[in-house]
């Protein structure tokens, strides 16, 4: 699927990928990662996800990024009408993104592919619940690869994948266990956490994945990056 028909979905309203609770995989297996309060986590093509607010109801702040700037409105829409009382979002542009935080959540709207290193920070953890299987087969090594050089060694996260029967049928694309394996082994040690049947003749995996490498290190960079008690945009350095 290409940018311009993710754009074009978002448009139409055609989002049955989006659920209105969070992923019971994520309430189920997301203690195995042993992520503390305070770990920054990153959800690649976030959409309008409700999995972020129970992430950040847990104390992880969540750093998304997704392509269409209509997801994100309607997300901090949504999250201001739920909150105790309404809070204003702060938005600011940083590194070719137009960004926006509303308490701890923090959304980069742009390609996922023009996120770099630099800006990545302290991510602790990543959570990919919708992204790999929203991409068809040419851009899935160009995504595992790129979501690779954005973690340090030893940060851990959660994978769903989706199987079905029709490789043509997408998104959400069907990624056999043998492609994730191929995909992310190279980067990323695998661990299988569950199978089981999902909606419309489908079959969903749950996956544990953690950054391969040496002893983990602090990374240097110019990017100042936000705390959740630091209620100003992040400065980039010259």
């Amino acid at each position: 699927m290409s940018g311009t028909d993710w754009l074009q979905r978002w448009r139409q309203g055609r989002i049955g990928f989006h659920r209105e609770s969070p992923h019971p995989a994520l309430e189920t297996f997301w203690h195995r990662l042993e992520l503390g309060a305070g770990a920054k986590i990153l959800v690649p093509l976030c959409g309008k996800s409700r999995d972020m607010r129970w992430l950040v109801e847990r104390g992880n702040p969540v750093l998304g990024i997704e392509l269409s700037p209509l997801a994100i409105e309607q997300f901090i829409a949504e999250e201001q009408l739920v909150a105790e009382k309404r809070r204003a979002a702060l938005r600011y542009r940083q590194s070719g993104f137009e960004c926006t935080r509303l308490g701890r959540v923090e959304l980069w709207c742009g390609d996922f592919f023009h996120f770099q290193v630099e800006q990545a920070g302290e991510l602790a953890g990543f959570y990919d619940r919708a992204a790999l299987i929203a991409l068809p087969p040419a851009t899935r090594q160009r995504y595992a690869h790129h979501l690779a050089q954005l973690l340090l060694p030893g940060t851990r996260g959660l994978l769903i994948t989706l199987t079905h029967d029709d490789p043509d049928r997408g998104p959400p694309f069907s990624v056999t266990h043998a492609e994730v394996e191929a995909l992310m082994a190279p980067n990323f040690e695998l661990v299988l956490c569950d199978v089981a049947a999902a909606a419309d003749g489908m079959v969903e995996s749950v996956w544990q994945l953690t950054r391969r490498g040496p002893a983990r290190q602090a990374r240097p960079g110019p990017v100042q990056r936000w705390t959740p008690a630091n209620d100003e945009p992040p400065v980039t350095s010259p």
